[in-house]
Formats: C-alpha cells, sequence, structure tokens
C-alpha cells in the first residue's frame, strides 16, 4: 500500500535511502544505473507516491549535461580540494563538471561566466571573489543559469549559498589559544584577495574583545595569491627586531601560516608548545597540507565534505523540479578545532 504523496526529490531521496544524485540520474535515464540500483528505486517508486516532475525534466534535457565549477584560484589547496569533491559528485548525477579559475582577476570571473553561458549549462556552483566581483554582472548571469555560491557569498546573488561561518571558528581558535597561553595576534595581508579575510579580521576582533583583551592586528604588504612568500618576505624581519606584539600568532589563513613557519624557522625559533619554544602559530581552513607542516599545523576546519554535498544538492534540486527557490538560503557550517603541535 502506497503512503501518503511524496512532492519532492529530496523528500523521496531521504525516505528511500537512495543518494539524490542516484535519482537525478535515473530519472533522466533510468538505464545509466545498474540493474540492482534501478531495482531499488523501482520498488520504492511502488512504495511511495511519488512522481517525478516530467516537464522539468524535459525541459532540462534541452539543456547540455553541463554543470560549471569557477573557483577564485585553482592553485590553491582550498579550492582544489573543494572541487575534488564536488567533481565526482556532478558525475554520479549523470552531469559533466566543467572546471574553471578566475585567477583572482575579477574579468576572468565574468569571463568564465559569459563562457558557461554560451554552452547552455543546466547550473553552475559559483566560488566567488566576493567584494572584488563585478557584482551587477555576476547577478545578471545568476538571474538567468540557477547558480549556487559557496566559499564567499554576494548578498542578493545566486539561488543559495553555502560555506564557513567564519564568526565561530575564528572565536573557537581565540578561545583555546587565550585558554591555552599568550592571547593571539592576528597576522594577515593588508589588502588580502581572499575574500573570506575581512570576516576573519572582524570576527577576531570581537573575540578578542569578549575575552578582556585589546586586538593585535599584524597587517602586512603583499598582492596576489602567492601567501606563503608573502608570509615568510614579511614575518622574517619582524622576528630578527623582535617586532611582533605577541609569542601567539593566528594566521588568517593556513597558507599564511605556513609562510611564517618558514620564516620562524630561517631565524632559528622554535614553534610549538611547552618550554624551549619561542612562538606559537595557529591557521584557519585545515589546508591539506597542514598536517605535514613541521611542526604540524593547528588550525580550524572546514567542511570540505559537507559544503560540497550540500552545494550540488541544492543545485541538482533545482535542476530537477525547474523551480528556482523565492528566497535565497544561506547555510553556514561551523569549524572543528584542530589540535596539532604548532599551538
Amino acid at each position: 500500500m502506497r503512503q501518503d504523496r511524496v512532492r519532492t526529490m529530496e523528500e523521496f531521496a531521504s525516505l528511500s535511502g537512495i543518494s539524490r544524485p542516484t535519482l537525478s540520474k535515473y530519472f533522466n535515464d533510468p538505464g545509466s544505473v545498474r540493474a540492482s540500483t534501478r531495482a531499488r528505486i523501482e520498488a520504492a517508486l511502488e512504495r511511495y507516491d511519488y512522481t517525478p516532475n516530467v516537464y522539468a525534466i524535459n525541459q532540462n534535457r534541452a539543456l547540455t549535461r553541463n554543470i560549471g565549477i569557477i573557483v577564485p584560484y585553482l592553485a590553491d589547496p582550498f579550492f582544489a580540494e573543494v572541487a575534488r569533491n564536488l567533481e565526482p559528485l556532478c558525475a554520479q548525477a549523470g552531469y559533466n563538471p566543467i572546471l574553471l579559475s578566475s585567477h583572482g582577476d575579477r574579468d576572468r570571473e565574468i569571463q568564465n561566466l559569459e563562457g558557461l553561458r554560451a554552452i547552455r549549462p543546466a547550473g553552475v556552483l559559483l566560488a566567488p571573489l566576493g567584494r572584488r566581483s563585478r557584482r551587477d554582472d555576476v547577478a545578471a548571469f545568476c538571474e538567468e543559469v540557477p547558480t549556487v555560491l559557496f566559499d564567499c557569498d554576494i548578498e542578493g546573488v545566486g539561488d543559495a549559498y553555502y560555506g564557513n561561518d567564519n564568526g565561530k571558528s575564528i572565536a573557537l581558535m581565540v578561545d583555546y589559544l587565550c585558554r591555552t597561553g599568550e592571547p593571539p595576534a592576528f597576522f594577515e595581508m593588508r589588502d588580502a584577495p581572499n575574500p573570506n579575510a575581512n570576516k576573519r579580521r572582524t570576527a577576531y576582533d570581537e573575540a578578542m574583545r569578549s575575552h578582556g583583551h585589546e586586538p593585535m592586528i599584524v597587517s602586512v604588504e603583499g598582492t596576489g595569491w602567492a601567501f606563503e612568500e608573502i608570509a615568510c618576505r614579511a614575518a622574517a624581519p619582524m622576528m630578527c627586531k623582535g617586532q611582533l606584539p605577541s609569542n601567539t600568532v593566528l594566521c588568517s589563513n593556513d597558507r599564511l601560516a605556513i609562510g611564517f613557519l618558514a620564516a620562524a624557522y630561517e631565524n632559528g625559533l622554535r614553534v610549538g608548545i611547552g618550554h624551549g619554544h619561542a612562538l606559537r602559530v595557529a591557521g584557519h581552513d585545515d589546508h591539506p597540507y597542514a598536517r605535514f607542516t613541521c611542526p604540524s599545523l593547528t588550525t580550524v576546519a572546514q567542511s570540505y565534505d559537507a559544503i560540497a554535498g550540500q552545494s550540488i544538492d541544492c543545485l541538482l534540486s533545482i535542476i530537477d523540479t525547474g523551480e528556482r527557490p523565492e528566497e535565497k538560503r544561506a547555510i553556514h557550517f561551523e569549524g572543528g578545532l584542530v589540535m596539532r603541535k604548532s599551538a
């Protein structure tokens, strides 16, 4: 006997225990999934009163089977890791991922969007440059093509946003560092291209004041995405002259922290916890190489799996139903403290 009417594919996936990408692939082409999987889906359809939106599926067939993925800078290991998670999820749903990098350039970002528009993608997953983006041009694209933003949000643009809660993750690290030693200084680039940099500085300022400490912000000169080189070059003379305001340093991201660790080594300063160590150093993101630095880097881990998985699920839901949300929703994931040997 059939149960109550199931209205959305998301609800059907939850009830049946079959993933959204697999269901999407089946409804677009039943022969594209394994026979055993097809039997499970058909059994679930017998049990639950669910009928896919055939009109939306037929409309989608007029589009290419492509999903665009645009990141600010593909050579950045954080974005490479998110893309590595997104690509197989697109493929599992029967779509071809097209991965593009904006190389930190606002004009290149628009060129990427225009190139995708020309091939009529089913949808786009966009990590924008943020405050550096040509907002009106990005917004115009998102009005035309289903687009889910990740990592960096642009208010009022796109169908949804998924990313890290920078306020909570920075507060988590500041609390840990204050409890276990000298309050941290915040090390950043003055004109950082990373779209989340300003949010992290603001969060640091608020967290330090909540602990009764005056913020100590160290902003260094540098342009572009060579974060390790910029941090190492700027931090080395500060260490040599004893100009750091604290022996505990929280870097705006792990790549800056890696450069900071290199500068400490060059100056003969031992980084770590306890007697004999001159500095404690922490970062943010849980960069894929953070556990292999020397010493291994204490940091805040972003949820790569959740950001990638829920972003693609949301986009597939829009593609499958042909219905775009009336209101944009923004989902922020809490980071997790990763305690290693550097702090």
